[in-house]
């Protein structure tokens, strides 16, 4: 069976993040929010991490989330060796992946039973507004669309790709940062000085027809100003699992439960039919 062409050009990819690097810390915002977020959520755990590791293309940002840590370039395949870690943080990458599960595999495989996973990524309700001022731009004023946005995974999929990975206890949230620009050109230069800016595989190599970017700007402003100034929509997931151990809880088997719910809630319990027996008409 042929593998699945590649969503993501790492070799564009790279060069933007290194573009990025010279350019002011400002635009690095919200790499610096996640990083602050995932240290804040590490605080709650009642846990001393010895062999932390970190996932990461902004090391001067993610490096000091946990003292210590072994600093992992983000790639498509990892430099981290199997059980050699109590802890990996995936750091703002992961929506760049060409196989994400293969990511959470790795990690997974890095962990020390018990360890735990901790990962930041982009979610589907990303810049919203830009796709959709984009592709009605570009299809009003050429006829066709051209990939301009990488599409994000959904929030409701998430939990399902830590199980995959095979971690224990998976667990997928979100938090939404709004942001102000004074137009959407604003908003794309932002994106290019955060390294996020277009490295699709499928991109169109030539530059943005000046009218598509005008009308862009245009139908942006029309859609979504507020106060005066236009929003963008940043959708933030955080994930949480742990690597397999007998001493982490474990679900009873069904019909082992030693008390009765309607006791617990202090209720009258209620006879229900007997699915064995016609219904009642």
């Amino acid at each position: 069976m042929q593998a699945p062409p590649d969503l993501t050009d790492r070799t564009s990819l790279n060069r933007n993040r290194l573009r990025a690097y010279r350019l002011d810390a400002p635009a690095m915002f919200l790499q610096q929010a996640a990083a602050l977020e995932i240290q804040e959520r590490l605080a709650l755990v009642n846990r001393t991490f010895t062999a932390p590791a970190i996932v990461t293309p902004f090391p001067e940002i993610w490096g000091n989330v946990v003292p210590h840590a072994q600093i992992i370039a983000d790639s498509e395949t990892l430099d981290i060796q199997a059980g050699a870690h109590d802890l990996v943080i995936h750091g703002m990458a992961l929506h760049w992946a060409n196989d994400p599960v293969g990511q959470l595999v790795q990690a997974h495989r890095a962990l020390r039973p018990d360890g735990l996973f901790l990962g930041a990524m982009f979610g589907g309700q990303t810049l919203h507004e830009l796709r959709a001022a984009l592709a009605e731009a570009e299809v009003s004023m050429t006829g066709g669309l051209s990939p301009r946005v990488a599409p994000m995974a959904e929030i409701r999929d998430i939990g399902g790709l830590l199980q995959r990975a095979g971690f224990a206890l998976p667990v997928a949230d979100s938090l939404t940062q709004k942001v102000t620009y004074e137009t959407a050109l604003h908003l794309m230069r932002d994106l290019r000085a955060m390294g996020e800016a277009n490295a699709l595989a499928a991109r169109n190599r030539t530059p943005m027809r000046r009218s598509v970017l005008a009308q862009t700007i245009s139908r942006y402003a029309n859609a979504f100003t507020v106060d005066d100034r236009v929003a963008a929509t940043f959708e933030m997931i955080y994930l949480t699992g742990w690597a397999p151990a007998d001493s982490q809880p474990k679900p009873l088997r069904p019909g082992s439960a030693q008390a009765r719910l309607a006791d617990a809630l202090g209720v009258d319990e209620t006879p229900g039919n007997d699915p064995a027996k016609p219904w009642d008409v």
